[in-house]
């Protein structure tokens, strides 16, 4: 309040009349007049020179903002495209990876299926092989124990009865007997044994 009683004091001792009221607020007459002189041709040159340049540019970068803004929403739709078809690839890979597994493992029983077949194969044929060789061992051991067998019965049989068995017949009806009463009695023993 002071510096407002300080300028109507000033105000008071350069003119010669009182300024009362509300006209301590509002300016003289010839400085609103000069004021406009002045502030008209600023104020054209400002709308006419100025303010297209400041609209210009504004219009630029707002172009340049909904430009990028655009841009920026294509690039996220493309983003988000990618992002799918990668998901989907993906998915498709892990789908493609369990399905090659489950093939290897299938591959990897039947393998071992076929291996433990012709194994099986294998060991029968083996085996079966062993039972003939054993067979024609056993048979050839027979053959050759029944012709050791019945050269000493017939020697023995020489030497007990005194004559020559030199007839094949004779020799082997003898030898035929006596591995008869020989299995008998084998029999016979093995019966009483049980």
């Amino acid at each position: 309040m002071s510096a407002l009683n300080a300028a109507g004091a000033i105000l008071a001792a350069s003119g010669s009349e009182e300024v009362k009221g509300i006209d301590l607020f509002l300016p003289a007459a010839y400085d609103i007049i000069w004021s406009a002189v002045v502030l008209i041709p600023v104020a054209w040159m400002f709308y006419k020179l100025v303010l297209p340049k400041f609209t210009e540019i504004l219009d630029e970068r707002t172009a340049k903002i909904e430009g990028g803004l655009s841009k920026a929403a294509t690039m996220q739709a493309e983003a988000d495209a990618l992002l799918a078809e990668y998901k989907a690839q993906l998915t498709e890979a892990r789908t493609e990876a369990a399905r090659i597994r489950e093939d290897a493992r299938a591959e990897g029983a039947a393998i071992v299926a076929e291996a433990r077949s012709k194994a099986t194969e294998e060991s029968a044929r083996i085996f079966e092989t062993a039972q003939r060789q054993i067979e024609a061992e056993r048979q050839a051991a027979a053959v050759s124990l029944r012709g050791d067998v019945g050269a000493l019965a017939t020697e023995l049989a020489s030497k007990i009865v005194g004559e020559s068995l030199e007839d094949a017949a004779r020799q082997s009806r003898v030898v035929d007997r006596f591995l008869d009463e020989l299995e008998a009695s084998a029999l016979t023993t093995a019966q009483k044994g049980k």
